[in-house]
């Protein structure tokens, strides 16, 4: 058998082996790994980060995430962790737990995004969220990924508007006392989640009118994803992520692009993982395909019409 001969069989065979296995993967496996691949990209983390996290090869993760790999409940909870999540939301539901988890979900379930955007929104007055926050039309937050213009566009609507812009990066560096680089390396990124709740805890308590560029994974986090919807007009920087890739690289950061050969498949992923949640935003403002001075003249009027609207 001449070598090409043996090289094509060998991929005949992988390919064989690949649809039997994508044949006989069981179902719960599946889910499991639709779950984890789903709550990767929502936190913004590659494979190999997680792999490096949860001290497990990135081939065994990849067939986890195929639904392809049986994990023992150890590597399960190892995976979890890199996640930052519990076992019990990576497996299954947490409103599971009690008899009222269960009242209130079989009153939510099947409701529309709509109807169940009201009765968050309810929820969160009831229970003293601060939704009713009467400076929350004067408080602006920019939401979106890296390299969707907050940075940019922040400052220029703040001077429009005559009020304070806050980068919520460096206030949580004030507050770290080092950069954000330094707080994921030494602390981790839940000590990140506890400087970014705070910062912008302080910032709504410091300021009534103002303009806040918040990081792109703070709809990671839900508790302090609501604290921001709660006291913020929140405002979704939208781009393709070809163009938010293009930003970051003019900036004169080539990191995304030196740091993975798959750069652009997972920024396709963290949006993907995230629009769910940016789109749970007040007012939606696409940049895609516009001059800078467009896309200002677009925010400035939604934003504008939204202040207005509350009079």
């Amino acid at each position: 058998m001449t070598e090409e001969a043996g090289q094509g069989g060998g991929a005949v065979a992988g390919a064989i082996d690949t649809a039997i296995a994508e044949a006989t993967r069981h179902p719960l496996l599946a889910v499991l790994g639709e779950r984890v691949r789903s709550l990767r990209a929502q936190r913004g983390l590659t494979r190999k980060a997680v792999a490096l996290a949860a001290d497990v090869s990135e081939r065994h993760l990849a067939n986890l995430e195929y639904g392809t790999g049986n994990a023992s409940i150890l590597v399960l909870q190892q995976v979890a962790q890199a996640l930052h999540c519990s076992l019990a939301e990576l497996v299954g539901d947490i409103t599971t737990s009690s008899p009222e988890w269960l009242l209130i979900r079989e009153l939510l379930e099947h409701r529309s995004e709509a109807d169940l955007r009201r009765a968050r929104i309810a929820l969160g007055e009831l229970l003293g969220s601060g939704r009713g926050d009467s400076a929350r039309h004067r408080r602006i937050a920019l939401i979106g990924l890296r390299g969707a213009g907050k940075s940019t566009l922040g400052p220029m609507l703040a001077q429009d508007l005559d009020v304070p812009f806050i980068e919520l990066s460096r206030e949580i560096e004030k507050l770290a006392g080092c950069s954000v680089r330094e707080i994921h390396d030494l602390y981790g990124t839940n000590a990140y989640r506890r400087y970014e709740r705070r910062a912008l805890e302080e910032t709504v308590q410091i300021h009534s009118e103002v303009v806040i560029a918040t990081p792109g994974g703070i709809v990671s986090d839900p508790a302090t994803f609501n604290e921001l919807l709660a006291h913020c007009t929140t405002v979704w920087l939208r781009a393709a992520p070809e163009e938010h890739m293009g930003r970051v690289v003019a900036q004169g950061d080539t990191r995304p692009i030196a740091a993975s050969k798959e750069a652009m498949e997972d920024l396709h992923r963290i949006l993907d993982g995230r629009a769910a949640f940016y789109s749970k935003a007040d007012l939606t403002v696409d940049t895609s395909g516009q001059t800078l001075a467009q896309s200002f003249d677009v925010l400035r009027g939604a934003v504008r019409a939204a202040i207005a609207a509350a009079g």
